[in-house]
C-alpha cells in the first residue's frame, strides 16, 4: 500500500511566520504574543498599557478568540486599531491568520503590535506567529503549579507576568514555589508582579513594552 506523506503543518506555519516576521521588521514593528489560560487577564493587561500610554508608542492589537468579539470591542473602545481573529473553536492562532490580519493595519504608522492568543497554555506555544517576543501570563487564582505542569510555555517566554497579585492574601498561592519553577525552566526570563486593579507593577509593565520598541529601533 502506498503511503501518502502529508506536509508537516508546523513546517508550513514556520514558513508563513518567517514572512510575517520579515514584513513586521520591514515596517519596524515589534510584535508581542500573549499566551495564557483563559481568564488570566491578558485583555486587561493590554487595556492598562493603552490607557496609560507608552511614551507616544503607536499600538495595534490582534485579538484571538474562538467565537466572540468581546475582547476586541473592549480594545476598540480605547480608540486603538484592533482586528478580531475568530478561530471557529480552534485553540490557538496560526501564522496564516496573522498574515491576513496584517492587511487591516497601516503598519508604517505602528510601533508595537500586541497579539492576544486564544486562552490555552499548550497549543499556542507550538505555533510561531512571527512575533518578536512572547509573554506568559499567569494569574494567582490559577495556582502556583502552572509552570511545573505546563513547562513548554515558560521555557520560551521572554517575560512571565504574575497577574492579579492583589488577590494573594485570599489564596493559597505559594509564590516561592512559582518563582523557583520558572527559574528552573528559564533562568533569564524576568518575572513581573502585576495588579491591574491596584496598579502594582503597571509602570514596569509599560517600561518592558517600551523596551521592546527600543529593541526594534536598534535593529533597524
Amino acid at each position: 500500500m502506498k503511503v501518502n506523506v502529508v506536509e508537516n503543518v508546523l513546517k508550513v506555519n514556520d514558513e508563513l511566520a518567517a514572512k510575517v516576521r520579515e514584513r513586521l521588521q520591514a515596517a519596524a514593528v515589534s510584535a508581542i504574543n500573549f499566551i495564557s489560560a483563559p481568564g488570566s487577564g491578558k485583555t486587561t493587561l493590554i487595556e492598562c498599557a493603552l490607557r496609560n500610554g507608552i511614551g507616544g508608542t503607536a499600538i495595534g492589537v490582534i485579538e484571538g478568540d474562538p467565537d466572540t468579539s468581546l475582547d476586541a470591542e473592549r480594545i476598540a473602545a480605547l480608540d486603538t486599531p484592533v482586528v478580531q481573529v475568530n478561530t471557529a473553536g480552534g485553540c490557538h492562532l496560526e501564522a496564516n491568520l496573522i498574515m491576513r490580519a496584517l492587511e487591516s493595519f497601516d503598519l508604517e504608522s505602528l510601533d508595537l503590535l500586541l497579539i492576544e492568543n486564544v486562552g490555552n497554555l499548550v497549543c499556542p506555544v507550538s505555533f510561531d506567529l512571527g512575533e518578536t517576543k512572547r509573554v506568559a501570563v499567569v494569574s494567582t487564582p490559577e495556582g502556583h503549579d502552572k509552570p511545573a505542569k505546563y513547562p513548554m510555555l515558560f521555557r520560551v517566554a521572554d517575560l512571565v507576568v504574575l497577574n492579579k497579585v492583589d488577590l494573594l492574601p485570599y489564596l493559597d498561592f505559594d509564590e516561592e514555589f512559582f518563582t523557583n519553577a520558572v527559574r528552573k525552566l528559564n533562568p533569564g526570563a524576568p518575572i513581573l508582579r502585576v495588579s491591574c486593579r491596584s496598579g502594582e507593577g503597571i509602570g514596569g509593565w509599560r517600561e518592558w513594552l517600551r523596551s521592546c520598541v527600543r529593541s526594534t529601533e536598534i535593529v533597524q
